[in-house]
């Protein structure tokens, strides 16, 4: 066989697309939330934009030993050599454990500084600083359960991730409604603060399922070996040219949401919306990339490069239908969309005049992601880095410098991420064509 069946497809993607919408999900549900909160809404989701935006790069960045630690598995797994790697897992979570407290604690300190940075003041400031360093204690939480879940993918299941990932979304949504607005007399109304604390519980709930199932169903194990795995070097520098290319990418985001506060509350309110949708199509278009890391990892360390080449078309055909599927979505509920987060008039008409740049960019984004899925199983994180600052720094920023000289607004943020998913897009596609057809 040639190929690899859209059956054996999807019995990774679809769970991975369960899985991997759950995080966005979170935020969405938060921004759905607070934006309806009765007093300050507006700077109430500046604010939660905001943090989010940075909680979000920040667990991206950190958490890229996910995708390392999965490319490895699933490489080992194709070669028939798994157990080779069993002291290799336990070494990455600690790693990622230890670098997690270490950033928990020197964002906290300097948390006002950090969102001075994004243009945030009065009380868009003081929201953002409040529920960040509430959320910021997750972080042990959130990256321990991601180095188990590139282990489930490295080993060709994306289920347990499913499960795992759905379960923290359902208590997350209940605890929003208890914690933000109060129950009965018992539990006060938290405001913003209830929607950072119900993100921690649900993000620690998720640790201790995610630990139980990977000593239950795995081979691995938590117990430290004192000698380093030889592994581990090359898994340290596959890690770190995926940290500086989540840093680009997030630098983009970043310089997105400082322009968006520098035009007003109502903008940023608006780019937090419009953002979270975009990160949520992202990551559900992402469902497909992470079944090619898992596959494209397993089919190079069998050495079948046929069948790679094939998975790589498959997966770009899948990934541009659900693509439409989504924009023809949005498109036909423009209008109620926005009002699910906020009534604020000049927030939605800001949030409609862009919407449909969120719409339109939707097939790039399915190239772009999942040959970046491909490419990551593959171990190519040098080339995968050096896209990213390229579109970044050679893309984006002076793409959203110029319109902002030209006083486009958030009209020029969403043609700045449109050139920037185009030259990842392409970029990709050649490398692939060139090398494995």
């Amino acid at each position: 066989m040639s190929k690899i069946s859209l059956k054996e497809i999807n019995k990774l993607a679809i769970p991975a697309i369960m899985a991997g919408i759950a995080e966005p999900l979170i935020s969405l549900t938060d921004i759905a939330i607070v934006g309806n909160i009765p007093k300050n809404s507006t700077e109430v989701l500046a604010a939660v934009g905001i943090a989010g935006s940075f909680i979000s790069a920040l667990i991206w960045v950190l958490a890229q030993t996910k995708t390392a630690i999965s490319s490895i598995v699933s490489q080992y797994l194709g070669a028939g050599k798994l157990t080779e790697v069993k002291s290799l897992v336990p070494q990455t979570i600690y790693m990622n454990l230890l670098l997690s407290f270490f950033v928990y604690y020197v964002t906290s300190i300097f948390a006002f500084e950090i969102f001075k940075f994004y243009n945030a003041d009065g009380l868009v400031l003081e929201y953002a600083v409040s529920y960040f360093k509430i959320r910021a204690f997750g972080f042990p939480f959130t990256l321990v359960t991601f180095s188990i879940f590139g282990v489930f993918r490295g080993m060709q299941n994306t289920i347990w991730a499913m499960y795992i990932s759905i379960f923290g979304g359902i208590v997350n949504v209940i605890l929003d409604f208890i914690l933000i607005f109060g129950f009965g007399e018992n539990i006060p109304a938290f405001g913003i603060d209830g929607a950072a604390y119900a993100s921690l519980v649900s993000q620690f709930l998720m640790m201790v399922i995610s630990i139980y199932i990977y000593l239950r169903n795995t081979e691995f194990n938590l117990k430290l070996k004192r000698v380093l795995h030889p592994e581990l070097s090359n898994l340290t520098k596959m890690s770190l040219n995926l940290f500086v290319r989540t840093a680009a990418l997030n630098y983009a985001i970043y310089l997105a949401n400082k322009y968006a506060t520098g035009y007003g509350s109502e903008y940023i309110a608006a780019q937090t919306i419009a953002m979270n949708i975009w990160l949520f199509t992202s990551f559900f278009i992402d469902g497909y990339a992470n079944a090619g890391n898992a596959i494209s990892g397993k089919l190079l360390g069998a050495k079948d490069y046929k069948k790679l080449w094939t998975l790589g078309v498959d997966l770009s055909k899948y990934s541009i239908f659900i693509a439409v599927l989504l924009g023809i979505t949005f498109a036909v509920g423009y209008y109620p969309i926005g009002r699910i987060f906020t009534s604020e008039k000049a927030v939605l008409d800001i949030f409609y005049n862009v919407f449909w740049m969120v719409i339109i960019i939707q097939p790039i984004n399915a190239l772009a992601f999942t040959f970046d899925g491909i490419f990551k199983g593959l171990g190519e994180a040098k080339y995968l880095r050096n896209v990213l600052l390229a579109a970044t720094f050679i893309g984006f920023a002076p793409t959203i410098f110029i319109a902002d000289y030209l006083d486009l607004k958030l009209h020029g943020i969403w043609i700045a991420f449109i050139v920037w998913m185009m030259i990842r897009s392409w970029s990709l596609i050649v490398k692939f064509r060139m090398k494995y057809l």
